[in-house]
């Protein structure tokens, strides 16, 4: 299914999903509007606070009692490697839940955000019986051993940007490693993860252990993450919201938290590259991809100045070529921003950026689309100063800026001047440059002649400084649900 009608969609009722089940909240109504036209096409019926406290008790009482934490691991791998093949088995109709409401396109969703998440889960289920303790050295009349355990309950709070994939990153490492969750999706996207989680149940996944609450941060969220029952805490979103989480868990437990936070993400061009239009492309698509929408997007272009008007030259008339339409419309290669006070941000920011000064080398405003839509043109701004607040923040739109250097001490310095630390791409035809960068990069991830993430689930992905704590993905990802226990046994 390339194109679907956005009208046709019919929503089944109950937006929560508690102990195996559907739940209609009670809690108050919000309307859910497609970014794509700006309709409204649901009302989501959040959770009220008892039906957050069931979810999590519930929770608990599937980890004490469904014999999931205790069942033989490959057991578990099992029940979740039948869950990827659902998610397969439904691409198309999880495909159109994810497009109608977010800013994926309905082409994203079917060829990269459904298998993703489908090989993601396989990923993790393989983990289930590959991860224990240790025996520790000691005098051999002890036996010392290192013990690997579930926390319990874990909280997830995912992002709008890309729903199921974010979820999927939290749900799948805890779930294989014997936990239950209890997940609050982004009010602004909230339905395909509930067909989620029927098909977990569907796969054999036991009631309660895959829970849904369904609401904002402040009056879901938070009560999630201060519930005493839950363990740990994992978040993706805005590095505000990552410190308000940590405050919570910090009052109410201490708990362990994984926080995968803001960034500015830069990227070094140097004129050594072998294929300057195919670096443009790259640094094009590192800040076009759902719209700048993504944490890890490439939004500083650092470059060198013997080549910035090259380069800038050619990442412009990439941007030009792209096609801002409805995520239902197989034309579509921009997508929409997520809402009007969003784009309304982002507009603010550009305006003032060119208001102080800084030169609006393309697009700088508004896209047209589809009435009451909200789309921004890709925008290159340029002669920023350091200080510049669209140097300085994360503006979460297709936006990028440019500062030109002479040389790598200057570059690296250029890169590392912020706040965030999340990721960084190098692109250098010298090997030893791009060791050196790797080394001298202040992030938590860096790509070097690429940029963006693969389907390389063993590498982790988290941010250093106010990028975030821990990280998803990887061994890390599902050594993080697990807290170690030390035995010494001696007769």
């Amino acid at each position: 299914m390339s194109h679907f009608d956005p009208n046709s969609l019919c929503l089944p009722s109950g937006s929560n999903f508690i102990n195996g089940a559907r739940v209609a909240g009670i809690g108050p109504e919000i309307p859910v509007r497609r970014p794509s036209d700006g309709q409204i096409y649901a009302h989501l019926d959040s959770a009220g606070p008892a039906q957050v406290d069931a979810a999590v008790v519930g929770a608990y009482h599937a980890y004490r009692h469904s014999g999931w934490a205790q069942a033989e691991p490959r057991q578990r791998m099992r029940v979740m490697r039948r869950w990827a093949d659902l998610l397969e088995a439904h691409l198309d109709e999880l495909a159109v839940l994810e497009a109608v409401g977010s800013t994926r396109t309905i082409a994203e969703a079917r060829t990269w955000d459904i298998p993703y998440s489908a090989e993601c889960i396989r990923f993790y289920a393989e983990f289930a019986d590959k991860v224990g303790g240790e025996v520790a050295a000691t005098t051999p009349d002890k036996l010392g051993l290192t013990i690997t355990e579930p926390y319990g309950v874990v909280a997830a709070v995912a992002p709008w940007n890309l729903p199921i994939v974010m979820a999927v990153w939290k749900l799948a490492p805890a779930i294989a490693a014997g936990n239950a969750v209890v997940l609050k999706p982004s009010e602004m996207t909230p339905f395909s993860i509930v067909r989620l989680a029927e098909l977990a149940i569907q796969a054999g996944l036991p009631a309660g252990i895959f829970n849904i609450v369904q609401g904002d941060g402040r009056s879901v969220g938070d009560g999630l993450c201060r519930h005493p029952q839950v363990a740990k805490v994992t978040f993706t979103g805005s590095t505000r919201t990552g410190a308000a989480i940590m405050t919570a868990c910090a009052e109410t437990g201490p708990k362990p938290v994984t926080l995968e936070l803001g960034g500015k993400s830069p990227q070094l061009v140097f004129d050594d590259c072998p294929d300057l239009d195919k670096t443009a492309a790259i640094v094009a698509r590192a800040i076009t991809l759902n719209a700048g929408q993504v944490c890890v997007a490439g939004s500083r272009l650092i470059v060198q100045e013997t080549v910035a008007e090259q380069v800038m030259a050619l990442i412009t008339a990439r941007f030009r070529a792209l096609n801002p339409a409805p995520t239902w419309d197989p034309s579509s290669t921009l997508s929409p921003i997520i809402n009007h006070p969003q784009l309304d941000r982002i507009d603010g920011i550009v305006r003032r950026t060119v208001a102080s000064g800084a030169t609006l080398v393309t697009g700088g405003g508004r896209a047209a689309g589809p009435q009451d839509g909200s789309y921004f043109q890709p925008t290159i701004l340029a002669g920023l100063d350091t200080a510049t607040e669209a140097i300085r923040e994360e503006i979460f739109g297709p936006v990028l800026t440019v500062q030109s250097f002479h040389d790598e001490e200057e570059a690296l310095t250029l890169a590392n001047d912020t706040q965030f630390g999340l990721a960084a791409g190098v692109h250098t035809g010298d090997v030893a440059r791009a060791l050196r960068a790797v080394r001298g990069l202040e992030a938590g991830t860096v790509w070097v002649n690429r940029y963006g993430r693969s389907n390389d689930f063993m590498l982790p992905t988290g941010g250093f400084k106010r990028s975030g704590i821990g990280k998803d993905l990887g061994r890390e990802a599902y050594l993080a649900n697990l807290k170690v226990k030390t035995a010494l046994v001696e007769f």
